[in-house]
């Protein structure tokens, strides 16, 4: 009878120690993380144009400098445009006498959502929300930002914790500029004629 006992025993605990393998063996499948500093580059896509960004785990939506931001109708839709003054963070490599004062990027993005952001010490601001692509680390990726004047602040793209959960990022907060790879971007003059 004890025999009977000690192998139904075994038996039990051999099958969750099965199972923890089918675990380890399946998540050994998922894509290893990307690890970047907690202030890499960015290029966005379209422009070409390269911008500090700030990885911050304290904020869930990605935001970007951006001003004159208006609402307007496309065929039936919400859209908004805005512009992103190149004077208020000069990070764009430049070949010549250009000022990136006189560089004043334009966009139209349909707007994906509006968000309202609790200040400290300063009303609520609804901010629009829009999809825009951008390369991190030799990678294109897509989120969103929510549009807002950082032209007061050090970095003018914070990417926040959607794009780091969606993309499999981890951040190293003691370090920046870490990425292994580099995306290609355009020099200011570049960036001027696009505009043009």
């Amino acid at each position: 009878m004890r025999n009977l006992a000690s192998l139904a025993l075994v038996a039990t605990l051999a099958i969750p120690a099965t199972n923890v393998m089918a675990k380890e063996d399946e998540s050994s499948d998922q894509p290893v993380p990307e690890t970047l500093g907690f202030v890499e580059w960015v290029v966005m896509n379209d422009t070409g144009l390269r911008l500090k960004a700030r990885l911050d785990t304290g904020a869930k939506t990605s935001s970007l400098h951006a001003v004159n931001v208006e609402e307007f109708k496309k065929d039936n839709e919400e859209w908004v445009k805005f512009q992103l003054p190149l004077g208020d963070h000069e990070d764009q490599p430049s070949e010549g006498d250009l000022e990136h004062e006189d560089v004043v990027l334009e966009f139209e993005r349909p707007i994906h959502r509006t968000v309202l952001i609790k200040r400290k010490g300063a009303p609520s601001q609804r901010r629009y929300v829009v999809n825009m692509e951008f390369c991190i680390a030799g990678t294109i990726h897509e989120t969103q930002f929510s549009l807002t004047d950082r032209g007061n602040f050090s970095y003018p793209i914070l990417l926040g914790r959607r794009f780091m959960r969606d993309d499999n990022i981890l951040i190293d907060s003691a370090d920046s500029f870490i990425a292994e790879l580099d995306c290609e971007y355009n020099t200011l003059e570049e960036i001027a004629l696009q505009a043009d």
